[in-house]
């Protein structure tokens, strides 16, 4: 893990495409161990997940080349290492598990990153109706102190359709179903940091089994 996070710091230092050629192998070898890395962690989501158990750490990874066309930023590489494990893949609206290495932004992740616009409104419908289970879930003492916050940039009121007094609007707002956990550097240099990161994963999966339901059933 040392060897990722050494490339990712040069590289975030120097992102240009002569030195990223001439350090070609020090990329290779790097990605080689995430490779390696993250087939252990499927294996061992595949303990408790067993959708997952068939998948190859190779269509999880991420390209670590940047689309630069609509953006100001014209770096040419991504400073980071992400692999997406969903049984569904990466563009699916299932719910699946991220891991993000980058020195000093390292985090996990899991759920549901964007949604057809009636299928959000199922969603949000199901957690209405089954609103006891969702609570439970979501606010269970070891997934609320792992992931405090449900979704990013929420809609500052209800969303249209849902009534007022609906007792936990925060439940609603999020525009996407994800949740996150960041992770120090210093996470990934212990031994048994894998277990670490499938903990996260573990404490996640009730949250995406719920999302999930609804998608499968619109879909």
């Amino acid at each position: 893990m040392q060897q990722i996070f050494d490339f990712l710091a040069a590289l975030a230092a120097n992102n240009n495409r002569p030195w990223f050629q001439a350090h070609r192998a020090d990329y290779d070898a790097a990605n080689a161990q995430f490779l390696a890395a993250v087939q252990d962690i499927i294996r061992r989501i595949a303990a408790f997940d067993p959708t997952v158990g068939n998948i190859e750490a190779r269509s999880t990874v991420f390209r670590i080349y940047r689309d630069v066309r609509f953006s100001q930023d014209k770096s040419p590489y991504k400073r980071h290492f992400g692999a997406y494990i969903n049984p569904h893949g990466t563009k699916s609206m299932h719910g699946g598990y991220y891991l993000h290495l980058q020195p000093g932004g390292s985090f996990v992740a899991g759920g549901c990153w964007w949604f057809d616009p009636k299928v959000l409104r199922e969603v949000r419908e199901s957690i209405v109706l089954r609103l006891p289970e969702f609570q439970n879930i979501v606010e269970a003492p070891a997934f609320k102190k792992a992931f405090p916050a449900i979704g990013e940039n929420p809609l500052k009121t209800l969303p249209k359709g849902f009534h007022k007094d609906f007792p936990h609007p925060e439940y609603l707002r999020p525009r996407n179903y994800v949740v996150w956990h960041n992770l120090p550097d210093t996470a990934f240099t212990r031994t048994g940091w894998e277990r670490t990161v499938v903990r996260y994963f573990r404490l996640m999966q009730p949250f995406m089994d719920f999302i999930n339901d609804t998608v499968d059933d619109y879909i």
